[in-house]
Formats: structure tokens, sequence, C-alpha cells
């Protein structure tokens, strides 16, 4: 799919809001979510790649900004997006406090696990509490390739005893994804290997469904360029998808919705409750789940909530300075 020309830089930058939203957990390093709300032709967009992310990967994120502001989204399919709970790497009693967040009828979680500074025996805990929290519920991990072959295979065989569904990017590399995923068989161990990070940060989206690396894909719209985009690049992998966030508001949690409304199948519950790590939003009524489902509504941020959250001069200048840069790249 080629992409369309990006508006005129004064265009993209007539209504930009900077702002920074604090978190309930420390999630990536974090405990403020920075972001950029636009608005053009067709709504709202939301353009938030992590501050560690380079222009040239940075660039993705704004084409998938432009193409919702200014091209809208596809035609839905379905209008209830079911979601997952997301553990962030808390010591295990806080586990009930994090789940609280989701609201009643959670019927799946993602646990994170290989977080740096830990080990196996907290993971082992933290998927613990949450099993027994939730009994019922399809539990998931995401490592982000915090481990090597070894290792996951060892972790995935201890951990595997909670019922796990899958395991997202046990390793960083795809040929890595590949021995995990025959490890696993060789020890009949009944995890799926999920890809996350080998398809939104290779320069090639397809190359891990290929070489058959992984049972499923996760895919998330702003780093693979847009709805559209993510949608071209599950229907050419021919492998299942769940829809994931990044951490974003609700403008862009608008994004996953419609990427998960507009796909043909949604065999699994998507990562977009994440709004529920939240302190605050730019919405009045947040995109949050309810009931273990988030309706699919329009995002349009609230002038005070945008004032409130605004950051500071400087992060506001650094933020521009870096969506000017980007739109040079890309546009180049």
């Amino acid at each position: 799919m080629n992409a369309a020309p990006l508006p005129q830089l004064d265009d993209l930058l007539a209504d930009v809001h900077v702002v920074g939203l604090p978190l309930r957990v420390r999630f990536r390093g974090i405990d403020v979510r920075e972001t950029v709300v636009l608005r053009g032709p067709a709504g709202w967009a939301e353009f938030g790649p992590f501050p560690e992310y380079g222009d040239a990967e940075a660039a993705a994120w704004l084409r998938a900004a432009v193409d919702a502001a200014w091209h809208g989204y596809p035609a839905p399919r379905r209008t209830r997006i079911p979601v997952n709970a997301t553990v962030p790497a808390v010591p295990a009693d806080r586990v009930h406090e994090v789940l609280a967040g989701f609201g009643s009828d959670v019927g799946a979680v993602k646990v994170k696990v290989a977080e740096r500074g830990q080990d196996l025996d907290d993971d082992d805990a933290r998927v613990a509490a949450v099993r027994a929290l939730l009994p019922e519920a399809e539990l998931r991990v995401d490592a982000n390739g915090g481990w090597d072959v070894p290792t996951a295979l060892s972790a995935l065989d201890r951990l595997g005893r909670y019922g796990l569904a899958y395991a997202e990017q046990p390793v960083p590399t795809i040929a890595g994804l590949a021995a995990v995923r025959e490890g696993l068989a060789a020890r009949g161990v009944p995890v799926l290997v999920a890809a996350d990070e080998s398809v939104r940060k290779e320069s090639d989206p397809l190359a891990v469904a290929r070489a058959g690396a992984a049972d499923l894909l996760v895919v998330k719209a702003a780093p693979l360029g847009g709805v559209r985009r993510a949608l071209e690049v599950v229907a050419r992998a021919g492998l299942p998808a769940v829809v994931s966030s990044a951490l974003d508001s609700s403008v862009g949690i608008r994004a996953g919705l419609a990427l998960a409304a507009a796909l043909p199948e949604l065999p699994y519950a998507c990562g977009l409750g994440t709004l529920s790590l939240m302190r605050a939003d730019v919405l009045r009524e947040p995109l949050r789940p309810a009931g273990g489902v988030i309706e699919l509504r329009d995002a349009v941020p609230d002038p005070a909530l945008l004032e409130r959250h605004a950051v500071t001069a400087e992060r506001r200048r650094w933020w521009l300075d870096r969506l000017v840069r980007v739109h040079a790249l890309a546009a180049g």
C-alpha cells in the first residue's frame, strides 16, 4: 500500500496539543505518559511515539495520525470490542489493585514478565496472583523480548502450569521466536508464540509470518503506519491477530478500536484497555472497558482537559520540534 501524501506542516500544526497523563502504576519505566493529539479534516488523532524512539521509527506513527485525522477509519464489522486487562511488572501483592481498575467481567489478562531487575520467581508470583483472582480468565504473558531462548523455554515450561494461552515476544529475534516455538512443541508445552516487536519494529512486518516463527501477531495501528496499513499486514500474514495499544490516550485507543472493528476475524480479546492504568485522559468519558468490552464511539477531547494536562512550555517545544523533524523525514 502506497502512503498518501502528508498534509502541509502548517496544516498539521494548526490544532496540536501536547499532554502529560499520569499513570496509576509505573509502566515502561514512566509515571507520566506524554503524547500529542491533533485534529484534521476527518477528526482527532494521536502522535505518541515513545521519547526513546528515533525519528525514522516515529515517521510511521505520524503517518498513522495523518491517516486517521485526514482520512478517517474503515467501516466497522463490529461495534463491541472485547479487551484484556494488563498487569504491569508489579509485585504480586499489587495485582489485586491493578485488576480492580479494569472493572468486572475480566475475561483475559496480559501479564508483563521478564522485567529488568526481576527474576522468574517474581514473574511466577505475579502470574499466580492473577490466576488465583481470576481462575477462569485466559492468561497471556508478555516478555517484550526480555529472555534468551533457553530462559524462555524454561520460563514458559514453568509458567505454563497456570494455563497460558500464548507468550508475547518471549525473545527479541525472529530466529529466536522460531526456536522457542519449536522448543515448546518438543517439550509438549501448549503455549502459543505471539510476535509483537518482530512485527512493528522490523523493516518487513511480514518476515515473521514467512519464517513460520509465530502462531499469531500482535498489531498496533500507530507503529504500522495506520489502521489501513495494519489491516493489510494482517491479511497478507494469514495469521490470527490481537490488536494492542501503545499506552495511548482515548484518541489513540480509538484508532486501535477502529482496527479491531475492521478485522475480518477477532479471535482474541484485545489489549486496548490500558486507559485503566491511567489517572487522567483527554476525554470526559474515557474509552475504558465495561463488562470486558469497549463500545466503539468517537473520541473528541475536552478542551478543559487538554488545558489541564498540558505539558510545560519546554516539553511542548520538544514535542513540536520532533513533529517538525519527523514530518520533514516522512514527507521526504
